[in-house]
Parts: structure tokens; C-alpha cells; sequence
């Protein structure tokens, strides 16, 4: 199922929108769809000269795969800077994710850029067909390996873009940065755990993971159907929870977005 697909939502009333998904390879539904579609709900309730610049959501509890998602937005504020919207996920009834999303018009302003990208990291493509490193066919996935963390956790670094082509539409790239980036901050934070010197074998066996929360700050326009790198590192691991922190940057090196999330990872060896 293309990104585009995902993304394609049905009116069902008055700021009411219901999606759908693909089967996942684990069962339940990706965070990164809810969190993608959410977005795209809010984005419908705005006018089209505010474009979304940070939303945050909450996993609340885990979504099943085989039901709709209905998404209900609330229009919190309407100022004539900024635009601020609330969306609630339900499958069945019950919650599953909560999104807030704030909006601003075009504003004149000085453009700083302080995060840069890594110089030896290798452009996207530079070693052949890689296919097979994505496991879901909404976006290509090319890892980075092997890089050095500075804060002394782990580091999770990736080439991403969605599969096919988005259309045009602001909220619709936006959405595909918020899919997409879901995929790395787990690995992330598992890089920073003891469990990371044990095989894949043994870490399949004995974690549970799970995504709490998700941030973006949108920075600078940026389209999700072209290559972009993600690089995301690991600030803390304390209660279970582990703080992942990235940046999402164009080929050309330009700082698109910010992402933060906090995973909840489980060792069921520390629990019996």
C-alpha cells in the first residue's frame, strides 16, 4: 500500500475523517499512520495559507489493523497568526492516539541554521540496491551504519523517502515526514540499552517495546517523496523510558525538522 493511499482520507461529517492502513509485519497498527493521518485531519480544518509548524501526540493504547480509524477534530483556536487543532484517534469507540497541531501564516523572519549534516555520512544510493532494507513498501529505507554518537547512547541514522509520488499538497509532505519518522527512534534507544550487546534472536525474544509520544517541529518545507536523511539519537533511558531526539535533513543539507520521541522498552527478564 503506496504512502499516498495511507494518507487518503474519507469525510464522514463535519471535521470527521476516517482512514485505513495495510497489515503490518507485527500485527496492530504502525504508530506512524496514526500520527500521519491524525496530521492530515487537522490540516483538513485550516485554511490553506497556514502550514503546520509542530504537533505532538500521545499513543494512548495500541490500534488493531483490521478496523477503520476515525479521527475527530477540534478547532481550539482560530487567531490570525496561528491555528491551533486537536485530534482524537478512535477505533470502536475508544481512544487510541490524542494530536495537537499548531499552524502559522507565512512570516518574514531572519532564516538560522545551527544543526548540520554529518560529513562523512555517504549521499543515498551510493551502495547499489537496497531494497530490502525497508519493511514496509510506503517508503525506502537506506541505513547509515556504523556512526559514532556523541552523547554517548545510541544512534540510529537513515536515507528515507516515501514510495511513489505526494502530491504537492503542504499537510500531505508533512504527513509523510510524520509517518516516516516513526520508524527510527525505537532503534535509537535500544542502541543505548545494555540488551544491545545481546543477538537479534535474543532481543526479539525478550522486549516489548512501545512508542509514548511523538513531537515534530516543522522548520523548513521539505517534500517526504524525496530523499532525506533521519538521524536520531538517544538523551536518556531512565523508568523504561528512553528519549530519542533526530533531525531530518533534505540531500542538499538543509534542516528540515526536529522529532522527538519517548519508547517504552520492557526486558520481560527483569520482570519475572
Amino acid at each position: 500500500m503506496q504512502l499516498s493511499e495511507i494518507l487518503d482520507l474519507s469525510a464522514h461529517g463535519a471535521d470527521i475523517w476516517v482512514g485505513t492502513g495495510p497489515q503490518y509485519p507485527w500485527g496492530g497498527l504502525y504508530g506512524g499512520q496514526v500520527v500521519a493521518q491524525a496530521l492530515v485531519a487537522a490540516g483538513r480544518s485550516v485554511e490553506a495559507d497556514y502550514g503546520v509548524h509542530s504537533m505532538r501526540a500521545y499513543f494512548i493504547r495500541r490500534g488493531a489493523e483490521a478496523q477503520p480509524v476515525r479521527y475527530e477534530v477540534e478547532r481550539i483556536r482560530d487567531g490570525r497568526t496561528f491555528v491551533t487543532r486537536r485530534v482524537v484517534a478512535r477505533q470502536g469507540g475508544s481512544a487510541i492516539l490524542n494530536l495537537e497541531a499548531s499552524f502559522q501564516r507565512p512570516e518574514e523572519s531572519e532564516d538560522v541554521e545551527t544543526i548540520s549534516v554529518d560529513p562523512t555520512i555517504q549521499a543515498p544510493g551510493s551502495r547499489g540496491d537496497v531494497s530490502a532494507e525497508s519493511w514496509s513498501p510506503a517508503f525506502e529505507r537506506e541505513w547509515v551504519e556504523d556512526m559514532p554518537d556523541s552523547f554517548g547512547g545510541g544512534r540510529a541514522v537513515g536515507w528515507f523517502r516515501a514510495s511513489g509520488t505526494l502530491t504537492e499538497d503542504p499537510i500531505i509532505q508533512a504527513a509523510g515526514f510524520a509517518f516516516i519518522s516513526d520508524d527510527l527512534p525505537t532503534d535509537a534507544v535500544i542502541r543505548s540499552h545494555p540488551i544491545a550487546g545481546e543477538s537479534e534472536e535474543v532481543r526479539h525474544q525478550v522486549l516489548f517495546t512501545a512508542s509514548l509520544d511523538h513531537t515534530i517541529w516543522f522548520h523548513r518545507p521539505g517534500r517526504s517523496d524525496e530523499w532525506h536523511l533521519h538521524d536520531f539519537s538517544c538523551h536518556s533511558f531512565v523508568g523504561g523510558r528512553g528519549l530519542a531526539l533526530g533531525h531530518i535533513h533534505s540531500s542538499s543539507g538543509e534542516h528540515v525538522a526536529t522529532v522527538a520521541q519517548e519508547v517504552l522498552i520492557r526486558d520481560s527478564r527483569r520482570r519475572g
